[in-house]
């Protein structure tokens, strides 16, 4: 079983973007684990960064405090052991200790992997998902 932990300095963070969509910034990281709601856990395997979840809390007037899951992502190296389901299930602990009513994630209908991660850790599926999303450039 992989070894997770929260993510609390920039170099764990860059020790870690390979992980990510791209290279670490190290200005947002800095603004993202600067803030309390923000939450990155890295699963490391032998001491080498395996996997990687992110999740912030976002609270609505009407709904209190939800856990968004806004990216997973697993080495090559090391899917199809388990352990995108135990970083889910993690970040859904922390969730719950952090007093979260819920969590939820946007996934791509096609998105089979994703959906069997998210279904094996106890997620529901509520419906298909169309994504729509803005980009705003410097």
């Amino acid at each position: 079983m992989a070894e997770i932990r929260r993510a609390r300095t920039v170099e764990e963070v860059v020790a870690a973007q390979h992980l990510f969509d791209g290279p670490a910034q190290r200005t947002a990281s800095e603004k993202f684990l600067a803030g309390e709601e923000n939450h990155l856990l890295i699963a490391y395997e032998d001491g080498e960064p395996a996997g990687m979840i992110t999740g912030t809390e976002v609270t609505h007037p009407d709904k209190g405090t939800e856990m968004f899951l806004n990216e997973l992502d697993v080495s090559p190296d090391y899917q199809r052991r388990g352990i995108g389901r135990d970083l889910v299930d993690a970040l859904a602990g922390l969730a719950r200790e952090r007093g979260c009513r819920g969590m939820w994630v946007g996934v791509e209908t096609d998105n089979e992997a994703a959906l069997a991660t998210y279904t094996a850790a106890g997620a529901a599926n509520e419906g298909p998902f169309i994504m729509q999303s803005w980009t705003f450039e410097d």
